[in-house]
């Protein structure tokens, strides 16, 4: 049973992450376009590519599937419940809370829908939606921003992120963490013993 402080507290925490994460997450955005351009400068990318209609058409195929990926993933967790946990991780990076700490977080793991394929779908449909972007508008900076973003996403996001899944739902996510891959949605052979 929840106590009154515990109560009072989820709604303003809702509050804070339905304000805050999206904020967060545009400004993390903008950075990634920013390091995107600068680097396309620096390297002497041309920043219009000139890419063929066809190719900016199956550039708008892929914005469409990264946003598939999105609401595929918010069939099996909501909106709310996504941009809390954000929230909550976020929060416990700012005060370097020892994730041994679950804060008294009651979610479940969720492995069905886009999970089963990958650990991480809500990174791969921000990938696929700005390589869709950077083909559609026929900006190299975009594509760039999308490797940044990937590399940024795979050495530090992740790995803190899978931590503090592990320090949340223990060996219930070490054996999720075995069959499924991080961000690449290419089974795992049973017989695979390789680290995930």
């Amino acid at each position: 049973m929840e106590d009154a402080g515990t109560m009072t507290s989820r709604p303003t925490k809702n509050r804070r992450a339905i304000i805050l994460v999206p904020i967060v997450v545009l400004m993390v955005v903008g950075a990634f376009m920013l390091a995107g351009y600068a680097l396309c400068l620096v390297l002497r990318f041309p920043v219009v590519l000139g890419l063929a209609l066809p190719i900016r058409l199956i550039g708008a195929v892929v914005v469409m599937t990264g946003l598939a990926v999105f609401v595929w993933l918010f069939r099996y967790r909501s909106p709310v419940d996504v941009l809390t946990s954000t929230y909550l991780t976020f929060s416990k990076i700012a005060r370097r809370v020892q994730l041994e700490e679950n804060l008294g977080r009651r979610e479940r793991l969720v492995v069905q829908g886009p999970y089963r394929l990958v650990r991480h779908p809500i990174y791969l449909a921000v990938l696929i939606s700005l390589v869709g972007w950077g083909l559609l508008l026929d900006f190299s900076f975009i594509l760039v921003a999308a490797v940044v973003a990937l590399l940024w996403f795979n050495f530090v996001v992740m790995p803190y992120e899978e931590k503090e899944l592990l320090a949340l739902f223990g060996s219930d996510y070490e054996e999720y963490m075995k069959r499924v891959r991080r961000i690449v949605p290419i089974p795992r052979s049973s017989s695979n013993d390789e680290k995930p």
